[in-house]
This record gives structure tokens, sequence and C-alpha cells, in this order.
């Protein structure tokens, strides 16, 4: 688009279905890739993507070619169809309904990249849920308790 000139940086973050624990270490960095893969074609930059066995951060500066919705729409759709078609999960892989996308200025760019790639450590003091709760809470996001994510099965 000329004469569009945007600087928009958003921190993306889902989870696994009922966040069941399946993405497995032996095998997130192919995902990863995959997902980066997503996005770059979509035009958009990955800063940051990291997670857990059961969600994940994806951390990107974002052009005005499409909307977020639809960028993860095709990102959950075409990662669980490459898991599943690599069988890297006993069953049918699937993302939960729903994400979280949080929009940071400039400045913070290295802190919430650091913060996605320190993930492990993170989630030692902190579950899921709770980290959640609190980026809702910082950024005065109204939200319905029955909606959270799912509690592990």
């Amino acid at each position: 688009m000329a004469n569009t000139y945007t600087q928009l940086h958003i921190h993306i973050v889902f989870a696994v279905k009922y966040r069941a624990c399946l993405i497995d270490k032996k095998w997130r960095d192919e995902l990863y890739k995959y997902i980066t893969g997503i996005i770059q074609k979509k035009e958009h930059k990955v800063i940051a993507i990291n997670g857990m066995p059961d969600h994940i951060h994806i951390f990107i500066g974002m052009r005005p070619t499409s909307s977020l919705s639809d960028l993860v729409k095709d990102i959950k759709a075409y990662s669980s169809k490459w898991i599943n078609e690599k069988g890297l999960v006993k069953g049918k892989f699937r993302w939960q309904s729903g994400f979280g996308a949080f929009s940071y200025s400039k400045s913070h760019l290295s802190k919430v990249a650091l913060y996605i790639e320190n993930q492990e450590r993170h989630h030692e003091k902190k579950s899921m849920i709770d980290e959640y709760k609190d980026f809702l809470g910082k950024f005065e996001v109204d939200y319905n308790e029955s909606y959270i994510f799912q509690e592990p099965v």
C-alpha cells in the first residue's frame, strides 16, 4: 500500500487445546521455524517465538496487509495441519480457540523478546493461566473467566 507507514509490534499468545502438554522439545524448534515461515509469507516479521509444551508466544512486527485474526487463524490452521501430517503427536493436534494479543512500542522490543525467550525460567514461578491473567490485567482487558484457556485435562 503506497503511502502507508506503520510501526505495529504485537505479542500473540495461544494454547494447545485443553492446554495439553503436546509441544515436545524434540520438534518444537522445527514448529517455530514453520510458524515463522507462515508469518513471513504474510509479509510480517518475527521478532521472537517461544513457548512451553502447552502454549506459545509469538512477537511480531505486523504490516497492515492482513488482519490479526486472519493471521492467527492461518498460523493455527497451517501449523496444526503440519503437526498432524508429520504424526508428531498421538491422536489429533488442535489449538485452543481464541488468542491474546498485546501491542508494544518500539522501546519495549528487547524487553518483550527477552521475556519470550526465557519462557521456561519464567514458568518455574508462574503458571500459564496466571501469566495470561496478568497480561489481561496489565493491558486493562475485560474478560470473562469462563473463556480463559481451559485447565489441563
